[in-house]
């Protein structure tokens, strides 16, 4: 609970912080560099989407 004033914040953060991995980190299969590389650059570019982020 470093960093955290109740377990609900710790939960709330948690739920968040694992949806928002679950969609940059790709899955534990055997990829190389490049296809790993090709998936973080598509998750950027929809999470900048979804975001509004400036590209």
């Amino acid at each position: 609970m470093r960093g955290f004033r109740s377990v609900g914040g710790l939960q709330q953060f948690i739920s968040v912080f694992s949806a928002v991995r679950n969609h940059f980190v790709p899955s534990h299969q055997k990829h190389s560099a490049l296809a790993a590389q090709i998936h973080r650059i598509r998750a950027m570019a929809q999470w900048k989407a979804v975001t509004g982020a400036a590209p």
